[in-house]
């Protein structure tokens, strides 16, 4: 079986400093991990990058380099974010300690990205949309804000905590659930984006949404993607909203044929 730690993969997000992205690359390999990625990063790597990159020379030179978050969590089951700001916009947000733990039971059969932000800015709202949730680091009200390599740090250390499998399984809804059904490999976040599209269609189809309240559908998807996002779907799951969406369709047109 594929080694857990293989199925993470740590998501810089516009980085502009090299020093962090050197640091980050180090910390990663301190704690047993592999996988880099660099969402528009600087068009070179400093001689100070590479410094503080020292003995991890070999994941920083492997770290993908993507142009969007889209291109960079397509092939990913979960999309975990990082963040120090709190509120409702941000949907589920977990102790580091706990998202980690999450975050390892997911991994055992799925890969998982876990997004950091900008060092001055963090992740944006629409960016925060595409997380199932959120882990955030506990720290000082005086000085809440840690440096971009040092969040990479502690949220490699609390997953590297995690070696042995998670007793309970991170699916809340499953917990009665046998083993088999919970391995179950969930879908990408590319094969499961149409859906969020043939969900709007269909709300629109039963005139859910009223009219001159063009951001509740935006909110609406938004909070799918975060509830689904959790958990992540398996192809019969996806296939079974599929045929629900189906249904709906259908009766809605015998209605309106009447």
């Amino acid at each position: 079986m594929t080694d857990w730690k293989q199925n993470v993969y740590f998501v810089l997000v516009e980085p502009k400093e090299p020093g962090n992205i050197g640091a980050s690359a180090r910390a990663i390999k301190n704690m047993g991990f592999r996988n880099l990625c660099l969402v528009n990063p600087p068009a070179e790597m400093s001689e100070e990058g590479r410094w503080f990159a020292r003995n991890a020379h070999d994941v920083l030179d492997s770290a993908e380099v993507f142009n969007t978050i889209e291109d960079a969590i397509r092939d990913k089951a979960v999309v975990v974010g990082t963040t120090r700001r709190k509120g409702r916009n941000r949907g589920v947000i977990l102790p580091v300690e706990k998202g980690s733990a999450r975050i390892r039971d997911i991994t055992e059969n799925n890969k998982v990205a876990v997004l950091f932000g900008r060092e001055a800015r963090g992740l944006y709202n629409d960016e925060v949309g595409e997380c199932g949730f959120m882990i955030t680091i506990p720290s000082s009200e005086i000085q809440p804000s840690l440096n971009l390599s040092q969040a990479v740090l502690i949220t490699a250390y609390e997953l590297s905590k995690h070696g042995q499998k998670a007793k309970n399984p991170c699916r809340g809804a499953r917990k009665k659930l046998d083993n088999s059904e919970l391995s179950d490999a969930l879908l990408t976040r590319g094969e499961i984006d149409p859906l969020y599209g043939r969900m709007s269609r269909v709300l629109e189809l039963l005139e859910y949404i009223p009219r001159g309240e063009s951001n509740l559908m935006k909110k609406i998807i938004t909070n799918l993607k975060h509830f689904i996002g959790r958990a992540g779907l398996t192809e019969w799951e996806l296939n079974m909203l599929y045929g629900l969406c189906t249904q709906i369709e259908k009766k809605v047109e015998r209605q309106n044929d009447r």
